[in-house]
């Protein structure tokens, strides 16, 4: 049991190894590495082989050649072949790769008729039966026997006898001279014993380099993976610490740009600077909900509570007097178009907000356009503010001075009309009472273009890249004077210049006034009896 877990553990731990990527690639490089050395080894030692057997073909091949033409001295047929006396070792000193050969005569039918070995021994080339028609047919082509007692093997090459025997001294043999039989063969045999000891040293010398050569690089390729990945590691570093919770970290640069991990690197610190600027942006809106969420719950509590207790006053009998009754009434009436006029106001900014993923044409639709002229909306505007301050001086100019000209249009006259409303009141209620005002009416650039020029304050940075967001307000107070909003005014204001296919902008500074500028498709072939209204003062000068 115990040393089944331990091969259990053992495994697990050798997969885990395995799994992390340095070691898969130190894997994966060593074996590609292994593959190659045995390839190449196995190619080496082939043609090697090939090239030492064609030597000692090659010995074989003269021998036979010069034995066939020469008297043979050989033993008597039947005898065992022997060393031949004192030329054995000196035939041999003079052969390249072969320590061993052997010589023999056979007959026209295969059966030996004698035969040399040197140097003797146990042993020998396992010869085939080598009649004359086998010996033309191999055509004096060098082929390999086994060893008869099971040594190496020999390299054996037939030719036809051309010469005559001769007897050897000591040993008993034919009639010196004795004619040779028709169709007699020398067969010569050499050992591959050198051919086998010079690939089996290369053998050992290709294994021990190749072992030494695996380990070598296997360590230094452990080494160069780990400091090639150690940019992986930092990006792993970085991901880990975002997961934690830190927005800010990014990837230290790795590489050059043109590289892959280079490459990576900025692809995900330019991902990381957006998921931040996206969870900044989330934690932006989820706070500008909360105020906005606070900023509604004033609003409706405010005339809630002042309804709610003048029902109370009512109910205990408090107003008997009829004016006071009357002005009770009155402010019942009051606050509750107050509430009308914030749900209104919220409808419309969730319906536009809703169009605004719709395709331009649907949200189009949904407007009533018909063509009209922006100078009816600067007078209307004249009129508004003479209401709202008839102690303001109000000059009806063209865009950036100049006069008035026409600036038709295919709009809602009265979602645009909305957009005056929102705009002069917001110049109004801003501005301190008196500050002079401008309305310009025309055309710029091709655009059909209406705007509202004031004297006041004027607005931070700050507040000119956020004053058209939806629940922003310049002062953050809930206590607002004048009939100050929630801050939906001007997002209306942009929400339909933006259905009508135009746009608001803002140009202010803090000291210098503020000019809000509503620029709209021109209408490049308005009828002819669009209804417009024209200023009754002279243009360019107060009202």
């Amino acid at each position: 049991m115990r040393a089944a877990a331990g091969r259990t553990a053992l495994r697990a731990a050798l997969r885990g190894r395995v799994a992390t990527l340095r070691a898969r690639l130190l894997l994966v490089a060593v074996l590609l590495l292994l593959v190659g050395l045995v390839v190449s080894d196995a190619v080496v030692l082939a043609s090697l082989r090939g090239h030492l057997v064609d030597r000692v073909d090659s010995q074989v091949r003269t021998i036979a050649l010069v034995s066939a033409r020469l008297p043979l001295p050989l033993p008597a047929t039947g005898t065992s072949p022997r060393t031949l006396p004192g030329a054995g070792p000196a035939l041999l000193s003079n052969l390249d790769l072969i320590d061993a050969f052997a010589l023999e005569l056979v007959g026209p039918d295969g059966r030996p008729l004698g035969g040399v070995r040197v140097p003797g021994g146990p042993g020998g080339p396992s010869l085939p039966d080598l009649d004359t028609a086998t010996v033309a047919r191999r055509a004096a082509t060098p082929f390999s026997v086994d060893d008869t007692a099971g040594g190496s093997r020999w390299r054996v090459l037939a030719v036809p006898y051309l010469g005559s025997t001769v007897a050897l001294p000591g040993l008993p043999s034919a009639a010196a001279g004795a004619a040779t039989p028709a169709g007699a063969s020398v067969v010569v045999a050499a050992s591959e014993r050198g051919v086998e000891a010079a690939q089996d040293r290369l053998t050992t010398l290709c294994l021990m380099t190749g072992a030494a050569l695996l380990a070598a690089l296997g360590i230094a390729g452990w080494y160069a993976i780990r400091s090639q990945l150690r940019p992986l590691r930092r990006i792993e570093t970085t991901a880990a610490a975002i997961a934690a919770g830190d927005l800010t970290r990014r990837v230290e640069a790795g590489g050059h740009p043109a590289t892959e991990v280079g490459r990576l690197t900025v692809a995900l610190n330019g991902m990381l600077a957006q998921l931040e600027t996206a969870f900044a942006a989330r934690t932006l809106a989820n706070r500008r909900m909360r105020d906005f969420v606070a900023d509604v719950s004033h609003e409706l509590r405010t005339p809630l509570f002042a309804i709610h207790g003048s029902a109370q006053l009512y109910r205990m009998g408090a107003l008997a007097d009829p004016a006071e009754l009357e002005r009770t009434m009155h402010r019942i009436e009051s606050e509750s178009a107050r509430l009308a006029r914030l749900a209104t106001d919220l409808l419309l900014l969730a319906r536009l907000d809703a169009e605004s993923g719709a395709d331009a044409g649907d949200v189009v639709a949904a407007l009533e356009p018909a063509p009209m002229d922006l100078r009816t909306l600067a007078a209307e505007a004249r009129a508004d503010v003479r209401a709202l301050d008839p102690a303001r001086e109000v000059r009806v100019t063209g865009p950036d001075g100049g006069e008035p000209g026409s600036a038709p249009v295919l709009g809602d006259e009265a979602r645009l009309r909305q957009v005056a409303v929102n705009l002069v009141g917001n110049a109004v209620i801003h501005t301190p009472a008196g500050t002079p005002l401008r309305i310009g009416v025309g055309t710029v650039a091709g655009a059909a273009v209406w705007e509202i020029e004031d004297a006041g304050p004027g607005l931070r940075p700050q507040d000119v890249e956020r004053i058209f967001d939806p629940f922003y307000r310049v002062d953050s107070s809930r206590s607002r004077a004048g009939g100050a909003g929630a801050g939906l005014g001007l997002a209306i204001v942009r929400a339909l210049v933006t259905a009508h296919g135009g746009r608001v902008t803002v140009r202010s500074a803090p000291g210098a006034g503020t000019t809000m500028r509503v620029e709209l498709p021109l209408l490049t072939d308005p009828p002819e009896d669009i209804p417009e209204d024209i200023p009754e003062d002279t243009p360019g000068q107060p009202a």
